[in-house]
């Protein structure tokens, strides 16, 4: 089994700056409660998804255009034996100008293959960048909820 962080990308008609202001607009984009600053460097944040999600991200890097990374200090994932499988890991988002439009590629470094929540978390993972994320850029409406099938 490989230990490579989960990682997607996708390319959107937006500039860096439009594309960095979205996904600092959290609440627009991914499912579940969300509490505290979002948008701004050292900002901390909580999100809730009932009672199978909890974790504390801070923003550690704020590169406008550019970059941003937050650190997960504190999660509890209640679906898996280790509830703590997020603990330390970073959530990053590069940005780049494309031949057309801006590269958007989103790293979770830390969740690999390896972890029990990989199938699950990239699952969502891959729905709320490639999915919601994209359309709340493109769009200004995210799909935050995956449809019930």
């Amino acid at each position: 089994m490989s230990n490579t962080d989960f990682q997607t990308s996708f390319t959107v008609d937006a500039t860096p700056e439009a594309v960095f202001a979205a996904i600092n607009d959290v609440r627009g984009w991914w499912s579940g409660n969300i509490e505290g600053v979002t948008d701004a460097p050292g900002g901390v944040f909580t999100y809730k998804y009932e009672n199978m999600h909890r974790s504390t991200q801070k923003i550690v890097e704020f590169t406008p255009g550019k970059r941003i990374v937050w650190h997960v200090s504190d999660a509890a994932l209640n679906f898996v034996a280790d509830k703590t499988e997020w603990n330390g890991t970073d959530i990053v988002f590069d940005i780049e100008p494309a031949k057309r439009g801006t590269r958007v590629t989103f790293t979770h470094v830390g969740l690999t293959p390896t972890h029990e929540c990989y199938n699950a978390c990239s699952g969502a993972w891959t729905h709320y960048i490639a999915d919601s994320l994209r359309g709340h850029i493109a769009s200004g409406e995210g799909r935050p909820n995956p449809k019930e099938s």
